[in-house]
């Protein structure tokens, strides 16, 4: 049986393609203004067309390229447009020129007719400028013949280990059977599920490339190396020794509160010198991972402990420098939520 085509707008390093291609889903194109970040998805994304675009300014030259791969037609839409495009804030409603990142994405939507679309952004999408946001996309959908639903996901729900949330908007044509959001698992995964099985690196940086050090420990990490050999992007930070201290002080699943008081205001955000809870999902990895820590060694954690709490297997390799590759974690969709969402949307195509 022949694969479900996908497009990926503003496909970062590619997360969301990712869970689609372990399903009845081939990407066939992904679209993103970052250079680097594209590097890794193309790596990761073999048989895929990696368009640097700005999206922002969407012409004929794009649709030149994304013609003939497309020339069969389009069966699924994903992206998530940067929240910026979504300003309604007084006059900037129609001339602020982020708000044709949305326009792009409803004029692929017009070329194409995707069967189905998925859009994700952050949760506050919901309630920006009291709904009215949200209602302007869903809207945008229904003009357009697709029926919407929209529902706000908690990642850790759906096998990912990370309380992660995001609101998904689905659109499908109205010729297409109901979508329906997956159900939730019945149990949670820890961030010593997985990633315990990764070397500490208490007396080594580690480098790019590497050996598994141990068998793997939990039925997820067996899941995250089934495809691997070898362990990449596992490196440490080289944090002074000062800091190194002050993390030790803090305990499994502890925080700021748990140092000296005098040491409370070293960080002035809310989320400094937070440690990981072994016995729980983790919190929102981001693309910045200064504040947070693994919750036994005295460091942040490393892009592939990061990506594994995203839900990348560990035969996904990340390019480029270091910041960028947590940049790409920490932007990415996870994969096991796309992989959820896209088990969903692979029984609403069969059906017809």
């Amino acid at each position: 049986m022949s694969k479900f085509s996908v497009l990926d707008l503003f496909c970062g390093a590619g997360g969301f393609s990712c869970g689609m291609e372990h399903s009845s889903f081939k990407v066939l194109a992904g679209i993103d203004n970052d250079a680097a970040t594209l590097e890794t998805f193309k790596h990761n994304h073999l048989s895929a067309e990696a368009i640097e675009y700005d999206l922002s300014n969407i012409g004929d030259d794009l649709y030149n390229q994304l013609d003939p791969i497309f020339s069969g037609g389009l069966d699924v839409l994903v992206g998530g447009p940067p929240c910026q495009g979504f300003s309604i804030a007084g006059k900037r409603l129609e001339d602020d020129p982020r708000n044709s990142l949305w326009s792009a994405y409803v004029s692929i939507v017009k070329r194409y007719n995707p069967r189905i679309i998925f859009l994700e952004n952050v949760p506050t999408i919901m309630s920006l400028y009291n709904g009215e946001i949200a209602q302007r996309i869903t809207n945008s959908f229904k003009s357009l013949g697709y029926e919407t639903s929209v529902k706000i996901l908690l990642a850790s729900d759906y096998g990912v280990p990370q309380n992660r949330r995001r609101a998904i908007f689905v659109a499908w044509n109205s010729q297409l059977p109901e979508f329906k959001f997956p159900k939730k698992m019945d149990s949670k995964i820890t961030n010593y599920e997985a990633i315990s099985d990764l070397p500490l690196l208490e007396n080594t940086l580690g480098s790019e490339i590497s050996e598994y050090e141990s068998p793997p420990m939990s039925d997820y990490q067996r899941l995250m190396r089934s495809d691997s050999s070898k362990l990449h992007n596992h490196t440490a930070v080289n944090h002074m020794q000062k800091t190194k201290d002050i993390i030790a002080m803090v305990p499994d699943g502890g925080n700021y509160k748990d140092l000296p008081e005098s040491l409370h205001r070293t960080r002035k955000v809310n989320i400094a010198w937070t440690r990981m809870n072994s016995q729980k999902p983790c919190f929102t990895i981001d693309a910045g991972h200064n504040h947070h820590f693994h919750y036994k060694a005295n460091r942040v954690p490393t892009v592939r402990e990061c990506a594994r709490i995203q839900s990348f297997p560990d035969n996904f390799i990340f390019i480029g420098n270091r910041t960028s590759q947590y940049r790409q974690v920490g932007n990415a969709v996870p994969p096991l939520l796309g992989y959820a969402l896209a088990k969903e949307a692979e029984k609403v195509l069969k059906d017809v």
